[in-house]
């Protein structure tokens, strides 16, 4: 299983940022259309979704993470598929499902950085930081580079948001 600290914020233009992503990246970006399907999980904060990229290439990803805004820290695992319309259809049977997104995405490499500019559909424009940690490394070590990186783009404490997309259109639906 693989760790790293996480943040999500909501931003006002995802061309803006890239601009500045564009100036501190090592590579990117990289375009990345992105349908997740979210399933039920009994533990709030327990993710379970299978991430569609083509008809046969997803990604089955678990994830552990607080539900929290500001840098966290998340254990993941993924498992590749070449099933993705099967795998979905067992899974929903199984344990139901909790959503989806629809997502466009640009990534930038920015040191051990992902940084990922969401257009999310129903929601809006996001940026998310993943810092990959080491292993053994402290979870603190990411949360500083989080938030030295977060001041470089410009980004408030107050734009930040918690959960998970799908918990955002839940919310938004309600």
């Amino acid at each position: 299983m693989a760790r790293n600290i996480e943040i999500k914020a909501r931003i006002d233009s995802v061309e803006r940022v890239a601009q500045v992503v564009a100036q501190l990246a090592d590579s990117g970006p990289v375009e990345i259309a992105q349908d997740d399907t979210f399933f039920r999980c009994e533990n709030s904060a327990d993710r379970l979704k299978l991430r569609t990229f083509a008809p046969d290439r997803a990604e089955l990803i678990f994830y552990r993470r607080a539900n929290s805004s500001g840098p966290k820290e998340s254990f993941y695992l993924i498992s590749p598929t070449t099933t993705p319309d099967a795998l979905r259809e067992s899974l929903t049977l199984a344990w139901g499902q909790a959503g989806r997104v629809r997502k466009q995405r640009r990534l930038f490499i920015v040191g051990r950085t992902r940084v990922h500019l969401d257009r999310v559909e129903e929601l809006g424009e996001f940026l998310e930081l993943e810092v990959v940690l080491k292993e053994g490394e402290s979870a603190d070590d990411g949360v500083a580079e989080a938030h030295a990186l977060m001041a470089q783009l410009g980004i408030g404490s107050g734009q930040l948001v918690q959960g998970a997309y799908v918990d955002l259109l839940r919310q938004q639906a309600a």
